[in-house]
């Protein structure tokens, strides 16, 4: 299943894409796509609707759960982005967070106050559907309710100049959109597999491929889960494939006026736009 949220005039609707690639209503089954949603015996309940009797709607897309837990965010999860970021292929999974609200797949990007080091990142989402704790790599996938197509933008002056963490450059207003749907797992039967791409004002500048990841989404869970227990609505970022913006010499940032693009295989596309800060 694909699932959804639409903003329309009357309000933020949960929906399901049918095959033709339409939204169709959800809220005669539920109020929303959230939490409880993503329970395994919530998830059969919607596969049992027919989606072909629901109506249309249309509108823009809002994030794919309406009460996302956290944000956990993989660094330096591809070896040839590690490279030019100029850092080692790490021994262990490096985790940092992304504070900041998500946002839906075509929301604009701000380019925050005082940024001159605004960049990409095209990354495959994981969203948790049940409790894991100290859970093996190989039971790992059965806690993932979905996959998403994720962008965690980045201003690498904030995320690398200012000393401490890297959350201070990934938690900035707009920095995390999400979607266009939340793809269950099902339907994604390797994740290992999936080709990502990701484009500025039409200009490819990511291509990668989630089989080059340094540290597989089973590693990853099973290896968050020995630290924290990770619990339905957490979101995962795996990390990105080479062609951000700081590794090209010189380094390209985005602009005001901008228009990012990016996708993964079978998980949908996104497009935001760059705007300034205004405040």
């Amino acid at each position: 299943m694909k699932l959804c949220r639409i903003e329309t005039p009357d309000g933020i609707k949960p929906a399901m894409i049918d095959v033709d690639g339409a939204a169709r209503d959800l809220t005669q089954h539920l109020t929303d796509i959230e939490l409880a949603t993503m329970a395994p015996a919530a998830l059969d309940q919607l596969r049992d609707v027919d989606v072909t009797a629901l109506p249309v709607i249309t509108g823009r897309f809002a994030p794919v759960i309406n009460d996302i837990r956290r944000i956990l965010c993989i660094g330096l999860n591809y070896s040839d982005h590690a490279a030019e970021a100029g850092m080692d292929v790490p021994d262990h999974p490096i985790l940092f967070s992304k504070l900041c609200a998500a946002t839906g797949a075509n929301d604009p990007i701000i380019i925050p106050k005082d940024s001159e080091k605004t960049d990409w990142e095209v990354e495959l989402a994981v969203v948790i559907g049940t409790k894991a704790q100290h859970v093996s790599e190989a039971d790992a996938l059965s806690h993932v309710a979905g996959y998403a197509t994720f962008n965690d933008v980045s201003e690498r002056a904030f995320q690398i100049e200012f000393g401490g963490q890297w959350v201070k450059g990934k938690s900035c207003d707009s920095f995390a959109p999400i979607g266009p749907y939340l793809v269950t797992a099902d339907e994604v039967p390797d994740p290992q597999n999936l080709d990502l791409w990701l484009d500025v004002n039409g200009t490819r500048r990511q291509t990668g491929n989630t089989r080059t990841m340094v540290f597989s989404v089973a590693e990853i869970i099973s290896f968050l889960s020995r630290f924290m227990t990770l619990l339905p609505g957490d979101v995962i970022a795996t990390g990105t494939p080479p062609g951000v913006g700081m590794g090209f010499k010189p380094p390209v940032y985005l602009q005001p006026g901008d228009v990012v693009e990016l996708g993964i295989e079978g998980l949908g596309d996104q497009r935001q736009e760059v705007i300034k800060f205004n405040g």
